[in-house]
């Protein structure tokens, strides 16, 4: 015979057994008994539509029911209910997902599903219609689908519609949907700083052309004007295409507008008088192919060799070789089209140029330079590309040429006022920036920038490190510097310069030091690819996020060994 105590312990002993798949057969025993009617406490009516359920399973299910059925409203004690905010097919979707868990979205019934879900408050319904719209964007149904997104207050939905209208906006210009905004509504869009163009020629046709849609619009065409930037456009776009306008003829307020843009071009000085947002700079994140050009082997021979890195993908693969070997060659992209500017051999500098067609999937030869350059650098602003200093295989070079591609001439520009050999160049707002270098005896952290409205270069604030061998790039309206050479070590730093407050500071080092990098912004990041670490040269490539303010590794080029020049053409 037990005593107390232990019969006490006995008892306190159990065994907890669970069923895992109870409300998974629960479910469809309730849908069934449903579609036989039995048990139902309440009818749904939406116009001349009723849909009988169980007010348990919506409540537990359905969050506006639960609302509804819990907190003593009327709606909890009467059989039917009438509702006004739901189109009947949605509400029977939305009942059977109650019951069933899975609901069909296609393109008849998503907006409808999407406004019932919104009203029931099935958040995650919601949201699985917002991403089937997203995959169905396209540039003629973007801009319907925004407004929609923001009449339901769906910020995941307006945000990436958002993103795509910036990203795409010279197709969605092109839209019935765009002829249909409001003037607030184009207001809004055209003033935005992310909007992806290859130049402000787009905005200033896409606002002409949604102004001539509609008889009624030319009054609004001053106010429609003031927010294009004028100014980013080039002097020759200004006299041929803006001020022949007749509309623009016919307005005092419109030429004014014109004539303040022309101002800025001829009398630089007056820039800052300009309102700010008007000479503001893009800040443009368009998706595009990095093109990896000339450069080394791993043993530090002059290649031909041309890779692609799809960022989409986050793969190199080969692309069609240049004619010559190039290393320490100038790359840059304008007019749709990627030009390669001199280099070395690996016998004698080069002044010949070769200009690769995407179309055309083909290298041909372009109109020699003045002068034989390496470790050139190069930039494209306004139609136009300019070629700065380099080494000629006697002496570093001060001299500036200009290309014009439209008419395949050279001509020479103001000199720098440093010799700039391997230095960095990149256009920045309407000028042009010529960073650091050497002029075979020192090593410089100067700084100064060309002005084409008046032929002329000025002095800038000095970066924080001198640098020979670096990489330069324009992003979100600044200027970063990456990299190279102080004369003792090869860096990794890096530093961005702000040109309005003219102050260069530091950020995130790279993760590897490079020298001879190249720098190209892409996608709203930076791209280092390839260099020379001291001991051997770099495959290797990393990619600078500004938000977060970290540099990533991303995948190696395959056939180069670093020391390339680096374009982006945007993809097609």
């Amino acid at each position: 015979m037990m005593d107390g105590n232990e019969k006490g312990s006995t008892d306190d002993k159990y065994v907890l057994f669970k069923q895992d798949d109870l409300f998974s057969e629960s479910f469809p025993l309730m849908r069934e008994i449903r579609r036989q009617g039995k048990l139902c406490d309440v009818t749904l009516k939406v116009e001349d539509h009723s849909f009988s359920a169980h007010r348990i399973v919506l409540s537990a299910t359905i969050p506006y029911f639960y609302a509804m059925f819990t907190n003593n409203m009327a709606e909890s004690r009467i059989k039917e209910i009438t509702m006004k905010e739901i189109e009947p097919q949605a509400l029977e979707s939305l009942i059977n997902f109650a019951y069933s868990g899975t609901v069909k979205i296609d393109s008849q019934n998503v907006q409808g599903l999407m406004v019932g879900a919104s009203f029931l408050q099935l958040n995650k319904v919601r949201d699985a219609c917002a991403d089937f719209l997203i995959s169905k964007f396209s540039a003629h149904n973007v801009l319907g689908i925004r407004f929609f997104a923001d009449s339901l207050s769906c910020t995941h939905l307006v945000s990436a519609a958002d993103k795509f209208i910036h990203q795409y906006f010279y197709l969605v210009a092109e839209s019935d949907e765009f002829l249909t905004l409001t003037f607030e509504e184009l207001i809004d869009l055209v003033r935005r700083d992310e909007l992806n163009v290859p130049s402000e020629e787009k905005i200033f046709e896409a606002c002409m052309r949604w102004v001539k849609h509609e008889t009624g619009r030319t009054n609004l065409l001053p106010r429609v004007l003031a927010n294009v930037r004028l100014p980013l456009l080039s002097p020759q776009f200004l006299a041929d295409h803006v001020a022949t306008e007749e509309l623009i003829k016919t307005s005092h307020q419109c030429r004014d507008l014109v004539d303040e843009a022309k101002d800025c071009h001829l009398m630089p000085e007056r820039r800052a008088l300009v309102q700010s947002y008007r000479t503001r700079q893009r800040h443009c994140s368009a998706v595009g192919y990095i093109y990896a050009v000339g450069g080394l082997t791993k043993s530090g021979e002059s290649v031909s060799t041309c890779e692609i890195y799809n960022p989409i993908k986050m793969q190199w693969t080969m692309g069609e070789p240049m004619s010559m070997l190039r290393s320490r060659v100038g790359v840059a992209v304008t007019g749709g089209k990627l030009y390669a500017f001199g280099g070395f051999n690996g016998t004698e500098r080069l002044s010949t140029v070769e200009i690769y067609d995407r179309k055309l999937r083909k290298w041909s030869q372009g109109r020699s330079m003045m002068c034989k350059r390496s470790a050139v650098g190069v930039a494209a602003l306004n139609d136009l590309v300019y070629v700065c200093g380099g080494y000629d295989g006697v002496t570093s070079l001060n001299t500036v040429e200009c290309y014009n591609p439209k008419t395949d001439t050279w001509t020479s520009v103001a000199p720098m006022m440093r010799y700039r050999s391997a230095g960095g160049v990149a256009p920045l707002g309407q000028y042009i920036y010529a960073l650091g270098g050497h002029d075979g005896l020192s090593i410089f952290d100067s700084v100064e920038r060309y002005d084409p409205a008046t032929n002329t270069w000025t002095k800038v604030k000095p970066m924080l490190n001198r640098r020979c061998r670096l990489g330069v790039a324009t992003l979100n309206n600044k200027l970063y510097a990456c990299g190279g050479y102080d004369g003792n070590t090869f860096l990794s730093s890096v530093e961005v310069y702000d040109p309005e407050k003219d102050m260069w500071k530091p950020v995130a080092s790279m993760n590897v030091k490079r020298s001879r990098v190249a720098l190209c912004a892409n996608m709203g990041k930076l791209w280092a690819i390839g260099g020379y670490n001291g001991e051997s040269n770099l495959m290797s490539m990393e990619i600078y996020c500004p938000e977060m303010d970290t540099w990533v590794f991303d995948a190696p080029m395959c056939a180069h060994g670093g020391g390339v020049g680096v374009g982006v053409l945007p993809m097609p």
